[in-house]
């Protein structure tokens, strides 16, 4: 993570994000913090890896999303080059399918 994002304002965000705990609790505070369009742009890319780790071309990504080539690609060296957050929270999440 850069050290530029490690400040102490971001670490009060990620523990108020930590304090969450359901879904409707998310939607609550979060659009009380970020726009629409921010929250709208965060579950594209989500959705954007989601369907690049299922091998889905970038023109099939692009049909179903409405993302760009531009995020697409850039979603896309976060799953290869990143600091493997996405794959983090995927093998979370398919862990608490499991269950």
């Amino acid at each position: 993570m850069s050290k530029n994002l490690r400040t102490e304002a971001v670490d009060h965000l990620f523990d108020a994000i930590l304090c969450l705990e359901n879904r409707e609790e998310c939607y609550t505070f979060f659009e009380d913090v970020c726009t629409i369009n921010e929250i709208l742009s965060l579950s594209q890319r989500f959705e954007v890896a989601k369907m690049l780790r299922e091998q889905k071309t970038y023109l099939d990504i692009a049909e179903k999303t409405g993302a760009s080539t531009a995020t697409i690609s850039r979603v896309n060296r976060s799953l290869n080059y990143g600091n493997d957050g996405y794959d983090m929270v995927f093998a979370r999440m398919d862990e608490k399918k499991a269950d």
